[in-house]
């Protein structure tokens, strides 16, 4: 009766003491104001109206652009998303992004010459932007975009979808494994 007693009580402890043990699983967030160069970063976030540049940065997690902020990364490595909302600019090139890339309601981007495990999602944004040489795993989306969008030379294994842009994307040479809709079916 004492032996089960005791291996239960033991098995309790080690439980106890490994739980006590495990680190915590917050991840730490870079502000980026300025230029990072070649370091290894959980998180990245450029603040509201500021200017972050990355060139040859390691992120463990997700890249955020806030509200009237610009990005200009080159040969960066995300292992997570790249978030962009009411940005002023999002410069992307070079680089590899293992989760999407959704830039939405704000101004141009220039997405060019990446490898993008997920999708690439750009809606609701305005001025002169470009959407070139991409190799995209997942769909390819540009919704109602002003200003002018060119699409050129990308591999899609997913859909190039294009709907309600002024004017209509421009472009060619897109290779899709899916279908192309819509604006983009000439593509």
């Amino acid at each position: 009766m004492r032996k089960p007693m005791l291996a239960a009580m033991l098995t309790v402890l080690s439980l106890t003491s490994v739980l006590a043990a495990a680190p915590g699983a917050s991840a730490e967030e870079t502000r980026c104001v300025g230029t990072i160069g070649p370091r290894l970063l959980d998180n990245v976030r450029v603040p509201a109206g500021k200017t972050c540049v990355l060139n040859g940065t390691r992120l463990k997690g997700t890249l955020k652009v806030e509200r009237n902020a610009t990005l200009r990364a080159t040969k960066i490595r995300v292992n997570g998303n790249v978030q962009a909302e009411n940005h002023k600019l999002v410069s992307l090139s070079g680089s590899i992004v293992g989760g999407q890339v959704q830039i939405d309601q704000g101004g141009a981007f220039q997405v060019g010459a990446n490898r993008v495990t997920g999708g690439i999602q750009v809606v609701a944004n305005a001025g002169a932007s470009k959407l070139n040489q991409n190799v995209v795993n997942q769909d390819v989306q540009v919704f109602d975009h002003d200003g002018g969008v060119a699409v050129n030379g990308n591999r899609i294994d997913g859909n190039l979808q294009c709907k309600e842009n002024t004017p209509p994307p421009t472009g060619g040479g897109n290779v899709v494994q899916g279908n192309k809709e819509d604006q983009c079916e000439d593509l």
